[in-house]
């Protein structure tokens, strides 16, 4: 059986990602340690304009953010889906928390992912269940 496919796209970005194939690798990893199966997943790299159209036409919200996941699944745990990330906000959150762009980047798409994988970021209990299975999969990165 070939590969589930993990694509990076850009969209209204210049940014240029490195290490796509240790980067699809580690996805893949996480999305079978937490038991789900991989079919296809989409990465657009993209402006905080663009991100922010998308936060208004679908979520109706108008706030920018870091990062939008839609889940296309139609079966349970199978992955599907299209994470859009600001390269802008992830650069703004990068020099505010004195992180490398890269590495907040990964905590990012990972997070977009674990959204995939039935995690929720609202409340503080979600929220710190989150956060602790964000640190658990980017400590495998390094």
């Amino acid at each position: 059986m070939s590969k589930a496919s993990i694509h990076f796209f850009t969209e209204d970005t210049s940014y240029r990602l490195k290490n796509k194939t240790q980067i699809k690798d580690w996805i893949r990893s996480a999305i079978a340690e937490e038991g789900y199966v991989l079919r296809e997943l989409n990465f657009i790299l993209c402006s905080d304009e663009y991100l922010l159209r998308i936060n208004q036409d679908y979520l109706q919200h108008d706030t920018y953010t870091d990062v939008i996941t839609f889940d296309n699944a139609e079966e349970l745990k199978t992955i599907v889906g299209d994470i859009f990330i600001s390269i802008e906000r992830v650069q703004e959150n990068a020099r505010v928390l004195k992180l490398p762009v890269a590495e907040e980047l990964c905590r990012v798409m990972i997070h977009g992912t674990l959204h995939l994988l039935g995690y929720k970021d609202k409340g503080k209990a979600a929220k710190a269940t989150m956060t602790t299975r964000e640190d658990h999969h980017l400590a495998k990165l390094s």
